[in-house]
């Protein structure tokens, strides 16, 4: 077979959407709502869609109207007073979409312009910042900034550590001598279990405390002897003492859930969890005091994916891998750095592998990942998604371990599977469940809630060489295959949470969902076989793997798939990828894949070759779709409560994913935009494929999408008062009351008065999930947050700051108000929304994340 391009291979775009179940008609998912209807021109042309938002407004009755949002600046309106990003330096995505406007961040000075279809002239000079408006309304790439960086490029201008906590621990009177369980193990069957608890973080501190008492609930017996290295954070959680700094425990028989009750053996007071040589030094303690037949390790905190996890405030500026990525977010245990470590614990204590290594740790279920394990360990288990705060069933696998203590690693890693939230102490017993959730709600609706969004898959380790291969296989003889399609199943594979840029599509991508796609193509030849080595490889590695409702293309292996824009990016793309997931870039052709996807450079079945484009290549994306967008026509400029305005645009052009609309806010005093409003248009059709849903817009032909836009705004109530908030939205959804939609902003933990960067995920209008994060702006390590009576949540609000010109100088985060947890649930409401100047427009997204806006002004009243 030749290595070109053979449109054969794959068939055409157009197919894909016939492949799969019958379209979902847009006008049937909400009564209320007649959505999505087509109709067309006199001429009999060009089909105009008549769209609906998303997000429904259900209010019935009069609603509130929003307050006018208000810049705080302190220069007079040149720069903001507070941090911006966008206008320079960073790592920052390029500008999005392609078009008019110059090419820059600024769109045209005047008018009511488009991207990729020209612009026109007239209209405020407010509309110079919507080029760089549309950013925000994707969601600011990486830590912020602006500027287009080189493949090669190693600019390192960020923060690269966390704060160094200095002094040690008060000591805490105990034993250090090594303690045993009494009685006599059977021969054969002694097991060592050790607990690597790193709850030295704010959001999570509690949690893993929690799971330490849950496996005290199980406790050591002579068969299974259970030892924990548990480090706190100081200052959050101020249970059991309040102790800080780190404790190695011999976990005994407790059923209290609030205090520890094992048998301490030495207080270590403050170390860096992050660093690997502490894992070795607990491990290798453990082995050599209670040496076991069989050794299992379980590593507790913030997971990454193929980056790593394990994060430490007491991060001392240690040595970290040569990658940008490692260089932007300072301290945590890097996956290389996990490999190297699990070899060093092999070499001091004589081990061949350990019998099952467990990371109870989001977004670690990537063959990356499981690549790194390989040599060290026999079995896994691994989660592909962010982790509910639960954390793992300690007490049910452990004390089934006990009662079977001939069970392989690959047997209690399918007892973690299948215990995992169902038989959780914190929603069986119901003291901890009603503190957990804060209601009265059963068992059952508890468990129902939180296993929605979940996966954790048992991996039988020893067939990972088989699935290297296979993925070897495939990654070469895609380079025969047209790579639009390819594209396309990337973007519509199942994908999780994005520790980049949560509005860019994820790179997280499940492998196995990736061939179904693939094979919905029709594909010949070698990509057929080489599909089909993949899926029989996949069974050898997933003994069991467990999802929700909301992933339902699960099947518990996930690979690193980015977009054009990640791929770009020295701390996302390869120049990381490759030195951080090394193994896996020396051991497999996938990093090789990627480079020729994106820039065509061909490449050989020889895996020790990295991938990494050079300075000269160009990224190109095959899912670009090359659209054009005509200016937004508005049936008016004004508009008041209660009335609406059409909205109508030409989109011309193929591989069209989504089409959103944008609301902005014109701050004439500070001279400052601030984003109030964001959301989907629905489609005519809605998409499902393997089970996720996605709409259809056309057939790669001109239509007109028309829209009527009332003036409404969304808040966030907490049971006391409503605070405007931005809703972004994330996942479309079958129907409108799936559709998921997020809250940034800055959660505080009335604990401690401890403040971390967090996200409200919102779903039918009522919050789901608060995810707390390592980064200050909504990237790193993602961890579930229980929120407690009197938390606090203040909204984060965008501003785009204009100059003297109208023309955008940068992109500022502004705390807006906020909302204290309590005895209610927050749910979102519709607000009317203020009177004053708007930019509203349309954002057409082709299936690569490149964006087409398209806007104008109006004023409502």
């Amino acid at each position: 077979m030749t290595r070109t391009f053979l449109l054969e291979q794959f068939s055409a775009l157009k197919p894909t959407m016939a492949m799969a179940a019958p379209a979902v008609q847009g006008a049937a998912l909400d009564p209320k709502h007649k959505v999505g209807q087509i109709f067309f021109s006199q001429g009999g042309d060009d089909p105009i869609i008549e769209a609906d938002r998303r997000r429904k407004d259900d209010s019935s009755g009069p609603r509130e109207r929003a307050d006018a949002p208000q810049r705080h600046r302190t220069d007079g309106g040149g720069q903001p007073a507070g941090d911006s990003s966008g206008s320079s330096g960073g790592w920052g995505a390029p500008p999005s979409g392609g078009g008019g406007g110059g090419g820059g961040w600024t769109a045209p000075p005047t008018g009511t312009g488009s991207t990729g279809g020209g612009g026109s002239t007239g209209g405020m000079s407010i509309v110079g910042i919507i080029v760089l408006l549309v950013v925000v309304a994707a969601g600011y790439f990486l830590f912020g900034g602006s500027s287009t960086p080189t493949p090669s490029s190693t600019d390192n201008s960020l923060p690269t550590a966390t704060p160094v906590i200095s002094g040690a621990a008060t000591a805490v009177p105990g034993p250090t001598q090594a303690i045993a369980v009494s009685g006599t193990a059977i021969k054969g069957q002694k097991w060592l279990v050790m607990l690597y608890q790193d709850a030295d973080d704010p959001a999570l501190e509690q949690d893993i405390f929690v799971d330490m008492n849950e496996a005290e609930r199980a406790g050591s017996d002579q068969n299974v002897q259970i030892v924990s290295q548990l480090d706190r954070y100081k200052g959050a959680f101020t249970g059991d003492g309040n102790w800080t700094g780190a404790r190695r425990y011999v976990v005994t028989k407790n059923d209290d859930l609030n205090k520890i009750g094992s048998q301490l053996v030495k207080d270590l007071g403050v170390v860096d969890s992050s660093d690997p040589n502490t894992l070795v030094d607990f491990a290798t303690w453990a082995m050599k005091t209670y040496p076991a037949d069989k050794y299992a390790l379980i590593l507790s905190d913030h997971g990454m994916g193929w980056p790593g996890g394990m994060t430490d405030p007491a991060g001392d500026g240690r040595s970290v891998p040569d990658a940008p990525l490692a260089q932007a977010v300072g301290s945590q245990m890097f996956l290389s750095d996990i490999d190297s470590a699990l070899g060093k614990i092999r070499a001091n204590t004589g081990i061949d592998k350990f019998e099952f290594v467990g990371l109870d740790a989001c977004l670690m279920s990537s063959i990356e990942v499981l690549d790194a394990l390989a040599p060290s360990a026999r079995y896994a288990v691994t989660s592909e998604e962010t982790e509910p705060s639960l954390g793992w069933a300690y007490t049910s696998f452990l004390n089934s371990l006990k009662a079977n203590p001939a069970m392989t690693g690959g047997d209690l890693a399918q007892k973690v599977v299948s215990s995992y939230i169902v038989d959780d102490q914190r929603i069986l017993d119901d003291t901890a469940r009603s503190a957990f959730s804060g209601s009265r709600a059963s068992a059952a609706q508890v468990s129902q809630q939180l296993t929605r969004d979940v996966t954790l898959t048992a991996v039988d380790l020893g067939g990972m060489p088989t699935l290297m291969s296979a993925v070897n296989g495939l990654a070469y003889s895609l380079q025969s295959a047209n790579q639009q399609p390819v594209a396309q199943a990337r973007q519509y594979t199942q994908a999780y949470t994005n520790v980049f840029d949560e509005n860019l599509p994820s790179p997280y991508i499940d492998l196995g969902n990736f061939v179904q796609l693939l094979q919905q193509y029709k594909p010949s030849g070698d990509i057929a076989t080489a599909l089909t080595k993949v899926q029989s490889a996949m069974q050898g590695v997933v003994l069991a793997e467990k999802h929700g409702t909301d992933k339902p293309g699960a099947t518990g292996v996930s690979i690193y798939f980015p977009n054009s824009t990640l791929y770009k990016s020295p701390v996302s793309g390869p120049q990381s990828y490759t030195k951080i997931a090394n193994r896996f870039a020396t051991e497999s052709v996938w990093d090789n894949f990627l480079d020729f996807h994106y820039t065509g450079s061909k490449f050989t079945q020889a895996p020790e070759v990295v991938g990494v484009p050079s300075r000269t290549d160009t990224i190109t994306s095959p899912a670009a779709g090359g659209l054009q967008v005509s200016a937004l026509r508005a049936s008016g400029q004004e508009v008041a409560p209660g009335q609406s305005l059409t909205l109508s645009a030409d989109v011309t052009g193929k591989n069209v994913g989504y089409i959103k609309f944008f609301t902005g806010y014109f701050d004439k005093a500070a001279n400052s935009i601030n984003i109030v409003d964001t959301d989907y248009l629905e489609s005519p059709n809605t998409q499902q494929l393997n089970g996720l849903y996605y709409p259809v817009w056309g057939d790669g032909s001109k239509f007109t999408v028309q829209f009527k836009w009332e003036p409404i705004v969304f808040g966030i109530n907490d049971g006391t008062k409503t605070v405007q908030a931005l809703l972004t939205p994330q996942t479309y959804g079958a129907q409108a009351s799936d559709a998921i939609y997020t809250v940034d902003g800055m959660y505080t933990f009335v604990s401690s008065g401890e403040t971390r960067y967090a996200r409200l995920y919102f779903r039918d209008g009522n919050l789901q999930q608060v995810l707390g994060y390592t980064g200050q702006d909504g990237t790193g390590a993602a961890r579930a947050v229980t929120p407690q009576k009197g938390d606090k949540f203040t909204v984060n609000q965008k501003w785009m700051d204009l100059d003297a010109n109208g023309q955008a100088t940068g992109i500022a985060d502004q705390p807006g108000d906020t909302l204290t947890f309590g005895d209610t649930p927050f749910v979102w409401k519709s607000l009317d929304a203020a009177a004053g100047d708007y930019v509203v427009g349309f954002i057409v997204e082709d299936i690569d994340g490149n964006q087409f806006p398209t806007y104008t002004n109006v004023t409502v009243k």
